[in-house]
């Protein structure tokens, strides 16, 4: 009926962190999160996270460099949403600016020129105005820059 949640030593909780965080790259958030959920008091949490950091488990700016060029290269988000993601995971804004310098410019414009093109070349209606509007909604979901966005459609769609 119950279930016992197991209960970890300092020890075995910072061995159990450091593999979660050489799998794949952490945020303190994350971290934080999974010692909470392991029912670790604060104290711990703190002198974990410290060892994590200390030994180089741990790197908020190499975290939010992979984030944005893994989301944009395999996802195919727009700067807005990268940033947005990464605030939600309380990054510092010096962190944040570090991580989009990670996106090539020309990059970011062919990868938006193919994804709006596939997005048009799906859409069925024959209404111009709809497809605009889809065309912008599914864009600036994704992230997209509003002004990148109306430009694209008005080269694409007229």
């Amino acid at each position: 009926m119950f279930q016992k949640s197991k209960s970890y030593t300092l020890l075995e909780a910072t061995k159990k962190l450091e593999r979660y965080c050489a799998y794949q790259e952490r945020c303190h958030k994350d971290v934080t999160t999974k010692l909470k959920e392991m029912r670790m008091i604060p104290e711990a949490i703190d002198q974990i996270v410290t060892h994590l950091i200390q030994e180089n488990y741990l790197n908020e700016e190499r975290f939010a460099q992979s984030f944005a060029r893994g989301k944009f290269n395999i996802k195919k988000w727009g700067r807005n949403r990268i940033v947005n993601e990464l605030k939600q995971r309380h990054i510092t804004s010096y962190n944040i600016k570090s991580a989009l310098k990670e996106i090539d410019d020309n990059r970011y414009l062919e990868t938006l020129d193919a994804l709006a093109q596939k997005r048009l070349d799906s859409l069925k209606d024959t209404d111009i105005q709809k497809r605009r509007r889809k065309l912008a909604d599914y864009l600036l979901y994704r992230g997209w820059e509003s002004h990148l966005v109306y430009a694209k459609i008005q080269e694409l769609i007229k």
